[in-house]
Formats: structure tokens, sequence, C-alpha cells
């Protein structure tokens, strides 16, 4: 089967969980568009009708376009070996330019002010650490060190470990909410449970590691789930939804118009320690971007009144 097909390759690449979703979901809706016939029996016309057809009827953004024709780039590359329709695809959508929305540090402090429990300290780590939603809902137990004040941020975008800061503001808020999740986990051993998923490579090496308290989510969700593959009770980390959810409710009773979500929080981040003098290579290495120039945009808004420039009408 095609699907099939497709999710064996991406997996042998070691794409992630989330883009495979998003290249089947791509490639079904490309197949139903096109009549249910097998792309084999298609070529470049049929791809650009597809492509023309999110544009200028559906009215998707460039990333979306650019996303549909990653995946059937992939499709016909990588898993059907029709390189000569590669060259279709290699257009991509110009996606305009658009500068990040960023809190000043009242609007921040106000936002966490609306804000408590577990879903206040993941927006402290968001802001304080320069996380994204999701490295912050797969934090391991293990990935937090005290004593460096420092966490470790694995399989981040792009597959990619680094290293980021652990706020000391943070770090007695989180000490106490590992102590209930150990409880939590404790709890789970007793009854027979107490499973966490781990990478695959991992848990065929040690068998029991998914049972340790290190491999353990930081924010476990509140209930158990029995995986369908092995039939295994385990505990997945915290939905992101829960935590956006919250923040849409906070920003609106701070009275914040900006359209902030919980990636604002680490564009402040990253534009706050700019404007307190912090070097520009410092900060993409904290930020996890593997070119300077996707840094360099923070210093386009940069607190300053229009890049430091006064108004002439300020002097009359």
């Amino acid at each position: 089967m095609l699907l099939d097909d497709v999710r064996a390759e991406l997996r042998i690449r070691h794409y992630s969980r989330r883009t495979e979703e998003s290249y089947l979901a791509w490639v079904r809706r490309f197949v139903l568009f096109s009549g249910k016939r097998h792309p084999r029996e298609m070529g470049g016309t049929e791809i650009q009708a597809f492509l023309a057809e999110l544009a200028m009827e559906k009215r998707v953004s460039a990333s979306t376009q650019n996303q549909a024709m990653c995946a059937l780039l992939f499709l016909y590359r990588d898993v059907l070996k029709m390189d000569d329709l590669t060259l279709t695809l290699a257009t991509r959508a110009q996606r305009p330019e658009r500068l990040p929305v960023v809190l000043t540090k009242q609007e921040v402090r106000a936002i966490l002010d609306r804000t408590k429990g577990t879903v206040s300290l993941v927006a402290c780590l968001l802001y304080g650490a320069g996380l994204r939603l999701m490295e912050c809902m797969t934090m391991r137990v293990k990935d937090i060190d005290f004593a460096r004040k420092e966490i470790v941020v694995r399989d981040g975008k792009g597959q990619k470990d680094r290293v980021t800061m652990l706020p000391e503001a943070v770090a007695e808020p989180l000490k106490k909410h590992l102590q209930k999740a150990r409880a939590l986990h404790d709890k789970d051993l007793a009854q027979g449970a107490g499973r966490v998923a781990l990478p695959e490579a991992i848990a065929r090496k040690y068998l029991n590691a998914d049972r340790e308290w290190g491999w353990q989510w930081v924010f476990p969700a509140t209930s158990r789930y029995v995986d369908r593959a092995s039939g295994i009770q385990r505990r997945h980390h915290l939905h992101e939804s829960v935590i956006q959810r919250a923040m849409k409710q906070a920003v609106r009773e701070s009275g914040i118009t900006k359209p902030a979500s919980c990636h604002t929080l680490r564009h402040s981040f990253a534009t706050h320690l700019l404007e307190a003098g912090y070097d520009i290579r410092t900060i993409q290495e904290l930020l996890g971007h593997s070119d300077v120039r996707t840094t360099m945009i923070y210093t386009h808004v940069l607190n300053r009144g229009g890049r430091g420039v006064h108004s002439p009408f300020d002097t009359l």
C-alpha cells in the first residue's frame, strides 16, 4: 500500500512523528484530489494542478504550500524513485518576511501573573529558557541539571540537541513540581504501571529503562493510556493544547492586544537578551538556530523606538 511505503521510508530516515503525520496527510490529500489514481500514473500536470488549487482556491499560506510540496517531493524522489519529476517540485512559494510578535517585560509579567500551577511553570520555562512548547512538553527528568543550572534539549527542531539555561528563579518551583511527579510515578509503579515511551533503540537496549525515574516526563499527563501496538499501559506527557488554551486565556485577561502565543515567550526571551547586551552568537546557540541570520531577525524588534532613531517631532 502506498501510505505504508511512505511511512516505512519516513521511519527509515528517522523523520519525526509529526512530520510523518503531516506527509501522510498531504499524500492522501493529493491522491483524493486526483481521483484516487496512483501517483505513478500522474506527472507534473497533476502536481502543479494540486499546488495551484491549494494556492488559488484554498488560499493556504506560503509555508503550508511549501509543506505540501515537500511531502510530494519526498513521495516522488524517495519513495517512488521518480527523479525526473523532482524539477517540477523545485519552485517554492515565497514566504513573506514577518517580524515576530514580542512582549515587553511588563507584558510578560502580566501574563505570568495570570497563570498558575503547572501552566505557570511551563510558561516560566518558555520565557526563561527560550524553549519551544514541544521541547518543554517532551523534556525528561534526566535532562535537567540543577547543579550546572542547565537544561539539555533533546531531539529539538531539526533533530538537534542543545544546552540552554535553567533560570535560578524557576529551580525551586521545578524541584517541588518534580517531587509531585515522583510521587505519581511511584504510585504508578505500585499499581504495575509506571512505564513511559522511549526511543526504539533505547527501549531495545535497556529493557527496564522505561520504568526508571530519569526517563519519565517532567510534565506527565493526568491519566494513563494503553499503547495499542504493545498493549502496555503508559503515561504520556501533558498535551500541548492544555498550555495553549491557558496561555490564550491569560493573554485575554491581561488586556494585551498583541496576538501573543506560547511561542511569543520564546521570541521575547531572545529579544530581551539582545536588549541586555548579550552576544548574538550566544543567543543563537541558546535558541538552537542553525543560521545566525535566523537569530538576526530579533535585532529588528528591539525596544528602542524605531531602531534607536529619535523622531524630529520630539525636538520641536
